[in-house]
């Protein structure tokens, strides 16, 4: 027979974040958000399709 595990309660872990660090992952949380939303309406066809972007090599 297998042992028999028993689920231990969660635990709560604790961290300390300086205010800066917060504060830059407050901004990006925030500029995911929009980049996401941007993309969800370019998915559903209600933004223009960005035009595409010709890469050259330095020696063109």
């Amino acid at each position: 027979m297998g042992t028999v595990h028993t689920e231990a309660p969660p635990q709560t872990l604790y961290v300390t974040i300086r205010r800066d660090e917060l504060r830059e992952l407050k901004d990006e949380r925030d500029r995911l958000k929009q980049e996401l939303s941007q993309l969800r309406l370019l998915a559903q066809g209600a933004l223009p399709k960005p035009l595409p972007t010709v890469q050259r090599s330095p020696n063109a």
